[in-house]
């Protein structure tokens, strides 16, 4: 068993942001992810996205955000412990002991969860159950792998149209698939791929998909019956992802369905156990990146009085040290 002052449960934006403001407080700070690199659900899902609502960047990249927070807690070491979980808990004279997937027992003066949707997979798309070749894609690392294809993307949320929108300048061509004439994304960001040369078409599922080693055609089904057959490169299935807790749900915490009820200071009903993120609930959540850093950082400061009661509440700007 070795000792660390904060453990830190999710490697996502407000992980790594947490991290460095430990770090900033003369914590020291490991950083448990189940992923093999930092960035959680913004790496893993869409690292090529444009974000709008962090505070100072009119837009910016996933990947460049998480690579900005990576630099930002650098100085202070904070120590990666990746493709490991953090399987459970226990106490020993009132610290939280973590015990890892890996064996290794970390004993803490305190454990901030930052754990976004927690355990996450993507949604099936029926059709590709049967097809065992490639080309078959849940979210898009690399924009450019699929520069000057034939893209078919299925489905009708926030993802889907994002994908269109940002693969429209480098494929051949973008076709949207979407089994109702409603969608679930933004608004603003249907309205800006109606005014593309993505084709949209409604109220149709992609019913077969063909190829042998690769994906080369598909079948649309609309709805009546009729079927249409397009030449595919790759599939993009943007129907959501399942989430569940994995190992924390066990752990005692108050939950409400997969979020973890925190108070004003970000503690949880667990003593020396906080939470900050998508992962967290209380009345008038908001889950957004920005509201994560924030609560990040209190979810940090009220952790630095429970491992030193001297310790000060708010230790000043960052600035002033700077």
């Amino acid at each position: 068993m070795r000792e660390i002052d904060v453990a830190i449960i999710g490697a996502g934006p407000s992980g790594l942001f947490a991290a460095y403001y430990a770090g900033f407080r003369g914590l020291s700070v490991a950083l448990i992810d189940n992923l093999p690199e930092p960035g959680g659900q913004v790496t893993a899902m869409y690292p090529e996205k444009q974000i709008y609502d962090i505070g100072g960047f009119p837009s910016i990249k996933g990947r460049e955000l998480v690579a900005n927070l990576v630099e930002q807690a650098a100085p202070f070491r904070p120590e990666y412990v990746l493709d490991t979980r953090a399987d459970r808990l226990s106490y020993d004279d009132g610290h939280p002991v973590l015990e890892l997937s890996t064996g290794e027992q970390l004993r803490c003066g305190a454990v901030i969860i930052t754990g976004g949707m927690g355990s996450f997979k993507p949604r099936p798309l029926p059709a590709a159950e049967t097809f065992a070749g490639k080309g078959i894609v849940f979210f898009v690392p690399h924009l450019a792998d699929l520069a000057g294809q034939d893209v078919l993307i299925v489905g009708g949320g926030d993802s889907a149209f994002d994908w269109a929108l940002a693969l429209e300048p480098l494929a051949k061509s973008v076709t949207l698939v979407h089994r109702r004439d409603r969608f679930r994304a933004h608004a603003a960001t249907v309205a800006r791929v109606q005014d593309l040369s993505v084709r949209i078409v409604v109220n149709a599922e992609v019913a077969k998909i063909h190829g042998e080693d690769a994906v080369t055609h598909a079948d649309i089904v609309v709805k009546g019956g009729e079927t249409e057959t397009i030449p595919v490169d790759t599939v993009v299935a943007a129907l959501g992802f399942t989430a569940d807790l994995g190992p924390l749900a066990d752990w005692g915490l108050d939950l409400d369905r997969r979020h973890v009820k925190v108070d004003s200071t970000m503690a949880t009903n667990l003593s020396r156990v906080f939470a900050a993120g998508d992962i967290t609930e209380y009345p008038g959540k908001v889950r957004l990146i920005a509201t994560g850093f924030g609560e990040a950082a209190t979810a940090v400061n009220n952790a630095a009085v429970a491992i030193d009661p001297a310790a000060h509440l708010f230790p000043g700007h960052s600035s002033d040290n700077g």
